[in-house]
């Protein structure tokens, strides 16, 4: 992105459910932030997702698709509905295998940081105990064979392969390194694997160990992800950054979720050379929809990655400062679900006012 850059095309999905209402006050707080930041975003809607698919018989239209790839990064709100399906019983609208393999975004970025007066389900955990990023790889391990599994015309067993590549364990390996360099943190990246047990993990270890001597200020970790599941319990405080498999990714990150309040104060980055689509992480509650009361706070902090994204780092931290603040001065409150004791609006609002006292 270009550092001197000002004007910022963004492509906006909705989304199914709750999705449209949360990514409405997202986008607001993303325009307030950046009037005051001297920054002008031009949002252009996209039609994507499950009443896409229903509307048009595909969820990511060719036009859409195209959009997308016009701007400089995609804003994505929760798709999917559970009642609307393929042929094959899976969920229609469901974008994420669509845009990760289709636009090659190898980096699925996850922060998992605790706030001030936030539940945890953790004991005697504090905000700086856990402050750690996911770092995923997105378009090979096992979901590479997402549509691509095979059962035996006996119908008694199926088969998924796991691929892992050089070149796809190079690039999402030094992004990690390079993340643990931009980050404040403990300057260490931790690899998680099953070495132990499958050549395609030990070959990735092997890989981080290549790589690993050209970051000589980054501490390194190594750990099996049985003990990585029991350590982000039991030591949260030892992560700053974690890189490993798609699948294994997926997994973990939630369960760092879970010890931060849950996957609604989580976002998620999905990166490429070329792309990037930013999201909250959640579902799209469709039961919730319509009743003023889902929770923004991923998509919001979603729109603090998309400003990091852009190379804004100062307004992306003003705007975390905000967030910060809000949960400082209990203006908003979770309960220990994660789901927020206010409505929707009441929580943006919360957010807009911190930023309009640092303006």
């Amino acid at each position: 992105m270009d550092l001197e850059k000002s004007h910022y095309t963004i492509a906006v999905i909705p989304g199914d459910g709750i999705g449209p209402e949360i990514i409405q006050v997202a986008t607001a707080i993303l325009q307030q932030v950046a009037s005051d930041g001297d920054l002008t975003f031009q949002l252009t809607t996209v039609e994507a997702g499950a009443e896409t698919y229903q509307k048009y018989g595909d969820a990511l239209p060719p036009e859409s698709l195209a959009r997308c790839k016009q701007a400089d990064a995609i804003f994505k709100g929760p798709t999917g509905l559970p009642d609307v399906r393929l042929p094959d019983g899976t969920e229609a609208g469901v974008l994420g295998g669509r845009f990760r393999n289709g636009l090659d975004l190898y980096v699925n970025l996850r922060p998992i940081k605790l706030y001030p007066n936030v539940p945890t389900a953790l004991a005697n955990r504090q905000p700086g105990d856990i402050d750690w990023v996911m770092i995923r790889e997105n378009t090979e391990g096992l979901y590479a064979s997402r549509g691509n599994g095979v059962v035996a015309t006996s119908g008694q067993a199926a088969t998924d392969t796991l691929m892992i590549t050089r070149a796809g364990s190079e690039r999402i390996i030094r992004y990690a390194f390079e993340e643990a360099r931009r980050r404040n943190g403990q300057k260490r990246v931790t690899c998680v694997d099953k070495s132990n047990v499958l050549r395609s993990f030990a070959f990735f270890r092997q890989i981080f160990k290549e790589i690993a001597q050209d970051y000589p200020d980054i501490e390194t970790d190594f750990l099996y992800v049985d003990a990585a599941a029991q350590a982000i319990v039991l030591e949260p405080q030892r992560f700053d950054v974690m890189v490993t498999e798609n699948m294994f990714g997926d997994i973990l990150s939630d369960l760092g979720g879970a010890t931060i309040g849950g996957v609604g104060v989580c976002a998620g980055a999905n990166i490429g050379a070329n792309y990037a689509y930013f999201e909250p992480i959640h579902g799209s509650a469709p039961g919730l929809a319509g009743k003023g009361v889902a929770n923004p706070l991923s998509a919001i902090l979603a729109v603090r990655l998309m400003l990091e994204y852009l190379n804004q780092p100062t307004v992306a931290a003003r705007l975390e400062r905000a967030i910060e603040q809000a949960f400082i001065n209990k203006d908003i409150i979770l309960r220990p679900d994660g789901s927020a004791e206010e409505g929707t609006e009441a929580i943006a609002e919360a957010i807009s006012r911190q930023l309009a006292k640092t303006h």
